[in-house]
Formats: C-alpha cells, structure tokens, sequence
C-alpha cells in the first residue's frame, strides 16, 4: 500500500509550483489521508544553531511542542542520536512528550543532508503498535527524497 503512494511523493516534491515548506505540508497531507495509522504527520528541523527542534509543516491535531530540545520526547533523542525510532507503546518510554492522549505509538526518522542530521519527519499513530519495516523503509525513501529540496 505505500508504495502506491511513491510516485505521487515524487510528483509532490518535484513539483515547481509551490515552495518548499507548501509541499512538505503536502506530503503530510497526502501520508495522514492515504495511511490510516498515520493520525499525525509533521516535519521538525534544527532551529539555526540552537540544540533545538522547530516545528515546520504539519498536518493533525494542534501542538504545543513547536520547539523540541535536543534529547528531550522521542524527536529530541533521535535529534541526537541520528537514528530511526519507533515507539510500538509510548506509555513504555519515559523520555516520552504527549502531544495528545490519543496518540498510542510514535515513529520518527532523521534527515540528512551531506550526513548531517538537519530535521525529521515525526508520525504520531492512535493504534498500538502499527508500525511495519515497510513504513520505516518508506519513510526513510520520503526523508531522503526531502534532503533533496532543502
């Protein structure tokens, strides 16, 4: 099912119509509409030369986590340690940030541009444990595709 949606993530980043942040919100939108266990989907990148994460383009419910210390919630340890984590159950993690009582597991993967770890994208999901090696493996391909762009 989400290679299905490959090519129209190609077609959205490669689009010359809109900028950049227009199509990462597109790519939110499309993964929340297309994935039924994608509740939230959002981007976070490095705030300048802070140790800290800042909001971009999102699709869900409202934040109040619009800035993220480095090693603070599931988006602030991958910050640092430059790897991919999934949550099956975020009442089991205690370095967890609740966004909203709803949201049940979490996945988060860096993006790098020339090996560095410049933002993530971060899908909240309202089912236990959803998460598949196939929604990590696509979403790596969408944050490499993203690196592109930025």
């Amino acid at each position: 099912m989400l290679q299905s949606l490959t090519p129209k993530v190609l077609d959205l980043i490669n689009s010359n119509v809109h900028n950049t942040d227009e199509r990462l919100l597109s790519i939110c939108e499309l993964l929340e509409k297309n994935v039924p266990h994608y509740n939230w989907v959002g981007f976070y990148f490095k705030n300048g030369d802070k140790n800290e994460l800042k909001l971009g383009p999102y699709v869900g419910a409202p934040t109040d986590h619009t800035i993220i210390p480095f090693g603070k919630g599931i988006c602030g340890q991958v910050a640092v340690s430059n790897k991919n984590f999934i949550v099956p159950d975020v009442k089991a993690q205690d370095n967890y940030i609740a966004c909203s009582i709803t949201v049940k597991a979490e996945i988060v993967i860096p993006i790098f541009i020339n090996g560095e770890n410049i933002g993530q994208i971060d899908i909240d999901s309202n089912t236990f444990d959803p998460f598949t090696k196939e929604d990590e493996t696509f979403l790596e391909f969408i944050c490499a595709e993203v690196a592109k762009i930025l």
